[in-house]
Parts: C-alpha cells; sequence; structure tokens
C-alpha cells in the first residue's frame, strides 16, 4: 500500500489543519455536525423529488413545481456536505485512505452522481410532456428508486466508518 495517494493522505492528516481538527476538543465535533446537517439537506431534498417522481409524495403538484426550486438548495446542501466531508478526510486522511467502507461511499457517491446526470439528461429533459401525471416516466422512477436507495446506502456506510 505504498503509494503516492498513501503518502498524500498521511501528509494532509499530519499537516496542521489535519492535526488541529483531529486534537482540538470541539472542532471535530463541530464539523462532523455541519455534516450531518449537509446530508440531511442534501438527501432529505433529493428524497423529496424522488417520491414525487413514484407518484407517493406530493403527486397532486406538478413534478417540475416540486423540483426546481429544490435545485438549487439540494446544490447548496450538497456543496455544505462535500466541503464539511472533506474537513473530516483532512483530520484521518491516512485512517480513511484504506477503509473499504469509507471507500465503498465515494464510489456510491460518484454512482449516484452519474444516475442524476442520466435523470436530467433523459427524463427530466421531456418534464413538459409528464409534468402534470402523479407517475414519472419510467426512467424517471427507476432514476428515483436507485437514489432512494443510495442514499439510505450512503447515510448507512457514513455510519459504519466510525467502526471499522
Amino acid at each position: 500500500m505504498d503509494s503516492l495517494p498513501l503518502h498524500f493522505c498521511q501528509w494532509l492528516a499530519a499537516s496542521w489543519v489535519g492535526t488541529s481538527i483531529r486534537e482540538s476538543d470541539n472542532l471535530f465535533s463541530v464539523i462532523e455536525t455541519a455534516h450531518v446537517l449537509g446530508i440531511v439537506v442534501t438527501a432529505g431534498l433529493i428524497a423529496i423529488v424522488d417520491l414525487r417522481l413514484l407518484g407517493i409524495l406530493l403527486s397532486g403538484s406538478p413534478a417540475s413545481d416540486v423540483i426546481r426550486p429544490l435545485v438549487k438548495l439540494t446544490w447548496c446542501g450538497f456543496t455544505w456536505m462535500l466541503a464539511s466531508g472533506f474537513l473530516l478526510f483532512w483530520s484521518e486522511a491516512d485512517r480513511l485512505y484504506a477503509n473499504p467502507v469509507f471507500r465503498a461511499k465515494l464510489v456510491l457517491l460518484v454512482i449516484l452522481g452519474l444516475n442524476q446526470l442520466v435523470f436530467h439528461r433523459t427524463a427530466y429533459r421531456r418534464i413538459a410532456e409528464w409534468d402534470l401525471n402523479p407517475t414519472a416516466p419510467r426512467t424517471a422512477r427507476l432514476t428515483a428508486g436507485l437514489s432512494l436507495v443510495g442514499w439510505l446506502a450512503v447515510i448507512a456506510l457514513g455510519r459504519a466508518i466510525a467502526y471499522l
């Protein structure tokens, strides 16, 4: 496991920023709390959109009326989550580098990003055609279902990181 990424992770963890976060009485906890809030905002808003696409929640509202206002808020939550997550990683990069659960979480986040790309490049482009239907087209429902399961898995993996 002697590689450039490992050396970089060791350097990050040993840096004054990584050491300060890790050794502070409160800083790690504050950043972790911020990270959890970012996850709640991101996953919560995504869940609202996914449940609308599946016809389970807000099915009487046009899909565009539900989705469009939440997109910017979701990006804000995701940016918050990403920034706080990077700070947490920074403080323990050497330990997390070899953690298979952490790696699985990162891979799953990439897959979820690709899932959103598929949704926005396919079904979402034709939202005007199905906007008033209680359930979205099959592609949108499939991406919504994958998204819900994926975000639940990301949250579960995130909790499991601390125990491995």
